[in-house]
Parts: structure tokens; C-alpha cells; sequence
């Protein structure tokens, strides 16, 4: 099969298509013909040399696919050849086959293309389990993302309006503002040109947010904890700021605040699976009726992967970067 390398840790153009075996399922899994895959930062951090595989964990990039199960490892039952999926994986998503854990993988919504279906594993995993699992957001309450152009950022204001809150983002730039508006934010803050500190106080009337999604961590965190309202929620899922910031533990202890965080890959798949299920109930059906829409900013076939990259270096996309493998 076709699968795409990194000849050596570096720049987008260490990227390159390569033959790889077709790779076998082991028990409990599937192996799917993959139509198109998902590109995330992590990949960018993995191609850098930033973000190795866990142990046993194929070298080929990619997180997210969608495609055609085509091969049943043993003790599969719930899924049969010829069925269409998306799945999270672990790695290697960037080529022509993939495979999967039976229980991350989970049915492409009727309406959707593989390549939208392709953006989906990635961003539902991690939102559902960071702000409702870790930040257990609750209707009513206010909820502020970072980078709400993301594919992260995208999946994270349409979740948490579905979930009945209200939702603040940052963006980089006015057409990034009116993207996440147009997706269900209330209010959306250029953090170019604006202080978001000052905005969140000023639309929630002084009180602050329930729960903020950050993946900048960094200078970030001191200013979350000035965006909270009492009792409020941090919940971290990347370092894109730095790793080192600084915090009052006077006011965390004065305002019950909590800092979490997590990070997804390397967590087992019973973990995952257990994920797989809830966004089944409760985010699958939401995604039929498009009451949570694909935002796909730019596809690039396989061999363009290079190309991929840097487009989500560029910082310009809005919504989420998919290879076309079929």
C-alpha cells in the first residue's frame, strides 16, 4: 500500500509517499480502506520528532480516517466487511489501509462524505472528553475555547451549543471571529487586537466562564484563571503557548477553581471505546441531522501531505485539513 513517511524528523518536505505492507488486524480490530485521514497538530509535532508513537505504535502519521472496513480481526462482531467508518487510531491514518480497535470506530453519519466523516474522530474524542468528562460543562453555563478556527475549536462551539451553553472563542482574525459566530458563538474575540480578559468579563457581566477549553497553555493560564467565574473549570490539551506558566494559588484556593487536563493518544482502548459509546448516544445523532456540521477547510490528496502540513503551519486554516487517499 501507499503510506506516507517521514524520511527524518524536520520541515513539511521530510514528508514522502512510500510502500509499506498491507497491514493484518489482530484480535479486536478491523482493518479499513481508508478514503480520506485527518490531519491534526500532533502529526506536525510527530513529524518534528516532538511527539513520538507510543510503543508499538506504527511510524506512519495520522490519528483519524474514514473509509470501508475490509478485513475482520478475530472476535470482531460488531462490524462486518463493506461497513463505512470513521475511527481514532493511534497512528497510521496516512495511507491506503489502517488499522483500527473495533470499539474507536464508529459509523459515518448518513449524509456525510468520507472526507468529512474523516475530521470527525479526532476532534469529537477529545472535545466530549475534555469539557464534559473533565470540565463537565452544564447547560446554561458560559464555555470559552481557544483557537475556536481549529478543528478542535470548531467541534468544541458546536458541541458545547448542542450541550445548552453558551459559548465565547478566540480567533486570529476577523473572518476567523465571524466563523466561529457563525457557528454558534455568542461572542468571538480577536485576541490580535483585543484583550479576551477584559471581553469575557465585559459579555458574562462581570461573573466570567464556567469552563475553558486551552490548547495554548503557556501566558494563557494566568489570564484564564482571571476569565473564571467562582468554582470555575481550566481544561488543558496542548502546550502551543510553552509549558511553563504562571498561576495564583491564593485565588485557586479562594474561588474553588480546578486545572486539568489530558492528553489522549496514549490512553488505553477500553478508555477509548467507552468514549466511542457516549458520542454514539449522545453526539451521532446530532451529527445526522447537522445540528454539528463538518467544517472542512482545504483537501489535499495523500501524496500532497507536505502540502498538508503546511497549510496548518500557516496557522490560516479554518476548520479541518483532510488527505484525499481514494
Amino acid at each position: 500500500m501507499r503510506a506516507i513517511v517521514c524520511r527524518e524528523p524536520g520541515p513539511a518536505e521530510v514528508l514522502v509517499i512510500a510502500e509499506r505492507p498491507l497491514p493484518e488486524p489482530g484480535p479486536g480490530e478491523v482493518r479499513i480502506a481508508v478514503h480520506a485521514a485527518g490531519v491534526n497538530r500532533p502529526d506536525v509535532l510527530q513529524r518534528k520528532g516532538l511527539y513520538p508513537p507510543p510503543p508499538g505504535v506504527t511510524d506512519i502519521l495520522g490519528l483519524e480516517v474514514a473509509g470501508v472496513v475490509d478485513a475482520l480481526g478475530a472476535g470482531v462482531t460488531e462490524w462486518q466487511v463493506g461497513d463505512a467508518v470513521c475511527a481514532l487510531v493511534a497512528g497510521g491514518g496516512y495511507a491506503e489501509a489502517c488499522v483500527a480497535p473495533a470499539g474507536q470506530c464508529l459509523p459515518v453519519p448518513p449524509g456525510w462524505t468520507f472526507t468529512e466523516a474523516a475530521g470527525l474522530p479526532e476532534t469529537a474524542f477529545t472535545v466530549w472528553s475534555n469539557i464534559v468528562d473533565r470540565g463537565h460543562l452544564e447547560r446554561g453555563e458560559w464555555f470559552l475555547v481557544h483557537g475556536g478556527s481549529s478543528g478542535i475549536g470548531v467541534m468544541a462551539i458546536q458541541m458545547a451549543r448542542a450541550l445548552g451553553a453558551r459559548v465565547l472563542a478566540t480567533a486570529g482574525s476577523a473572518a476567523k471571529c465571524r466563523a466561529c459566530e457563525a457557528l454558534g458563538a455568542t461572542r468571538a474575540i480577536d485576541y490580535r487586537t483585543e484583550d479576551f480578559v477584559a471581553v469575557v468579563k465585559d459579555v458574562t457581566g462581570g461573573r466570567g466562564v464556567d469552563v475553558i477549553l486551552d490548547m495554548v497553555a503557556g501566558s494563557y493560564l494566568e489570564r484564564d484563571i482571571a476569565c473564571l467565574a467562582d468554582d470555575g473549570r481550566i481544561v488543558l490539551i496542548a502546550t502551543l503557548g510553552g509549558a511553563q506558566g504562571t498561576i495564583s494559588a491564593m485565588e485557586i484556593l479562594r474561588r474553588r477553581l480546578t486545572i486539568t487536563g489530558s492528553a489522549l493518544r496514549a490512553r488505553p482502548v477500553a478508555f477509548k471505546t467507552a468514549i466511542a459509546e457516549t458520542l454514539r448516544a449522545h453526539i451521532w445523532p446530532l451529527l445526522v441531522t447537522r445540528t454539528i456540521a463538518p467544517v472542512v477547510d482545504q483537501v489535499f490528496a495523500l501524496e500532497r501531505a507536505a502540502d498538508a502540513h503546511a497549510r496548518m503551519e500557516s496557522g490560516a486554516h479554518i476548520g479541518k485539513i483532510i488527505l484525499q487517499v481514494r
